[in-house]
């Protein structure tokens, strides 16, 4: 056999892999999002950061006072009363509380951070508000939709103590079916895909829980004191602490975003590159696999018209390879789109179709988009975030350069 063919048996085999580690988080996913979690409810503290209006504020802000929950304590938290947020989160809380299960509901001003992201300040200053009868958090984004039984979801994991903490994850939602949005909900749907009972799993901050004992155990305030991000940095010390992060299907939450080809660009370099210095094994992964994706299908079809037009051995079997980079890939998108039109609410589901047909007809040129945006992300360690400019020195470790 000619070196080239042991290529494409390889190439062949990790395909077939890749479709069994989709298969089997689909089915993960399928299995328990339909569970009712209602036998573990502790007095959970949700809490949510805010900084300006995001879309759709009013409708994801409403989310949170409609929790099927006896016992939470909602916090929201800006940074002071002139975020115009501040104003829209008091006419909300006097519009929705009365009806809310939510026990009392506090927005409270953490003032300017000097040593973390400003997020990560607010989350702090909050803890710190926290009442002794509090025994879990759960966090959540204000770009971020809730259904109602979320919190019962996202708490009922912590229960074990090998889960270090819980999570969800986002799905955007196109507000406008724009080639930008579309192409952000079409990334952003191959990554949730790896989402699963996995080793994989990283927490992420719109949709996540841990127990107070724990968080205080592993020292995350302290950690947070000096971090950019919530969600990686939180993971780092759940999995060095050798607990799991599990994913909770029920609590992946949509997340409605009209974007524009700068935004997307910026949005894609920031995420990954706060992962690159954060959890460079992830990052990595990311990659080398989109680099694979892209290889594999473009350099699958030269490879295969090359041993065509010299008459090689195995000529045949080199079809395999391209048409395996095509098909493969549409079955794994076809899965995550289905898991979604599950997951998600049915008045979400007819603003999904762009995205849905995007996702499974085009997904080798979200491949290419995504390879770049990584490999932009390998250069450099600053990034603006809310306005915000910073530098990122290591995983728990970050510079405000700028604050405007």
């Amino acid at each position: 056999m000619d070196w080239y063919f042991y290529i494409e048996i390889i190439a062949v085999v990790l395909q077939i892999l890749f479709l069994f580690l989709a298969v089997h988080n689909y089915r993960y996913a399928m299995s328990r999002y339909k569970r009712k979690r209602q036998w573990y409810r502790p007095k959970t503290a949700l809490i949510v950061p805010c900084k300006g209006i995001d879309t759709n504020f009013g409708k994801n802000i409403a989310s949170f006072y409609n929790q099927q929950y006896e016992d939470y304590v909602l916090y929201f938290v800006v940074e002071d009363k002139t975020d115009p947020a501040y104003e829209q989160l008091c006419k909300i809380k006097e519009k929705f509380f009365a009806d809310s299960q939510a026990k009392e509901v506090f927005i409270l001003e953490a003032g300017k951070s000097q040593t973390c992201s400003q997020k990560l300040y607010n989350l702090l200053h909050c803890y710190g508000q926290l009442g002794e009868d509090i025994e879990a958090m759960a966090f959540a984004d204000s770009d971020a939709c809730i259904q109602p039984n979320w919190l019962s979801h996202i708490v009922y994991p912590i229960r074990r103590p090998k889960c270090g903490a819980s999570s969800g994850y986002r799905w955007f939602i196109p507000e406008k079916s724009n080639l930008a949005t579309i192409a952000l909900a079409a990334l952003n749907a191959k990554v949730t895909q790896l989402m699963g009972n996995t080793g994989f799993n990283q927490a992420w901050g719109g949709s996540m829980a841990i127990k107070v004992d724990v968080f205080e155990e592993l020292g995350i305030d302290k950690i947070w004191t000096n971090a950019l991000s919530d969600d990686l940095s939180l993971s780092y010390a759940v999995k060095k602490a050798h607990k799991k992060v599990t994913f909770v299907p029920a609590c992946l939450v949509a997340s409605y975003e009209n974007t524009s080809w700068a935004k997307l660009w910026e949005f894609g370099r920031r995420q990954f590159l706060i992962t690159r210095v954060s959890s460079p094994c992830t990052w990595l992964f990311g990659l080398v696999s989109s680099f694979f994706a892209v290889l594999g299908l473009w350099g699958g079809l030269w490879m295969s018209i090359y041993a065509f037009e010299n008459n090689l051995s195995g000529k045949w079997f080199s079809v395999i390879v391209p048409v395996s980079f095509f098909i493969f890939p549409a079955i794994r998108a076809i899965m995550r789109q289905l898991a979604a039109v599950r997951l998600l609410s049915n008045e979400d589901k007819t603003k999904m179709k762009a995205t849905i047909i995007a996702d499974v007809g085009f997904f080798w040129v979200w491949h290419i988009l995504m390879l770049l945006i990584i490999v932009s992300s390998a250069f450099g360690r600053t990034i603006v975030w809310r306005s915000i400019k910073y530098k990122l020195l290591g995983p728990t470790e970050t510079i405000i350069i700028d604050q405007k």
